[in-house]
């Protein structure tokens, strides 16, 4: 049941639900954009199954009959990409960090998701990308997108600035009043990229997660929340506290109104506390 949401005259995004994994959301958990160009259709991410990427080119369908040939693959998270096999003729760009981990642990992520989301995930193949970005600049027949290499949600984070629409595609880089996940996250690069990415001059923020945005809020909110993490994480090793007393302690007023704080902030803990507490001993 994916809905296009329409951002400017050529440019939509797929809201995905503020959920984790589960057979009732079949995946649908990510933001993913397109972009109508002169000749064809650009998409920037493609979910997280086969399924997910056939509904994508059903709704696109109904907009334009211009071809899907461009994909682009922001970074490795499983909602992001899985998508890929049901777009066999389009040209797939990614670094060449993310193609390696696809390509790597691609299987794996498949069978954790069948796990979770059950039928949703049928027929879902890996495809890997077979572009790999080095440029600042995406010239895609003629219509030109700025690459923004960055890091810190993963080890390789794509954002995407199109400059004819003054639009930031800021992928995972971003969450909109939806807690982050941070399973392979590194807090002080995540903020430096997100310290970058507020100077940019732009109209809309499409984050990877949450509802788009015309402010600059949604990056603050971001950079407010994992400073919170970072503080909470390295205060607590200190003073010698368990992930439980952790887990224990009150909600912070600014995020209460965070989509999944609970199972996001629990999640980062157990991921992530081991490591604050190994650099303490």
């Amino acid at each position: 049941k994916l809905k296009p949401i329409k951002l400017a005259e050529n440019s939509y995004y797929f809201y995905g639900k503020e959920e984790y994994f589960s057979k009732t959301n079949g995946g649908d958990i990510a933001n993913c954009s397109f972009i109508i160009t002169k000749n064809s259709v650009i998409l920037i991410d493609t979910g997280s199954s086969q399924q997910y990427g056939e509904q994508i080119k059903k709704e696109i369908n109904k907009i334009t009959d211009k071809p899907i040939k461009y994909i682009i693959n922001t970074h490795h998270h499983p909602d992001h990409f899985l998508g890929n096999s049901a777009f066999m003729g389009s040209d797939i760009f990614s670094d060449k960090y993310t193609k390696d981990e696809i390509e790597k642990n691609g299987d794996l992520y498949i069978i954790n998701l069948t796990n979770l989301v059950q039928s949703a995930m049928n027929n879902t193949k890996i495809k890997v990308p077979n572009q790999i970005l080095t440029t600042q600049i995406l010239d895609l027949d003629g219509y030109k997108l700025k690459v923004l290499y960055f890091y810190g949600h993963t080890k390789s984070d794509i954002a995407i600035y199109d400059e004819n629409r003054k639009i930031l595609y800021a992928s995972d880089l971003v969450f909109n009043k939806r807690t982050p996940s941070t399973p392979h996250a590194n807090i002080k690069d995540w903020i430096n990229s997100l310290n970058e990415l507020e100077k940019i001059d732009y109209s809309i923020l499409v984050p990877g997660h949450g509802l788009a945005s015309s402010s600059k809020e949604p990056i603050k909110e971001t950079i407010s929340y994992l400073n919170y993490l970072e503080k909470s994480l390295k205060n607590s090793a200190k003073d010698g506290l368990d992930i439980y007393e952790i887990l224990n302690k009150p909600i912070p007023n600014e995020f209460k109104d965070f989509t999944m704080f609970k199972e996001e902030f629990e999640r980062t803990i157990i991921n992530l506390y081991p490591t604050y507490e190994k650099d303490i001993k």
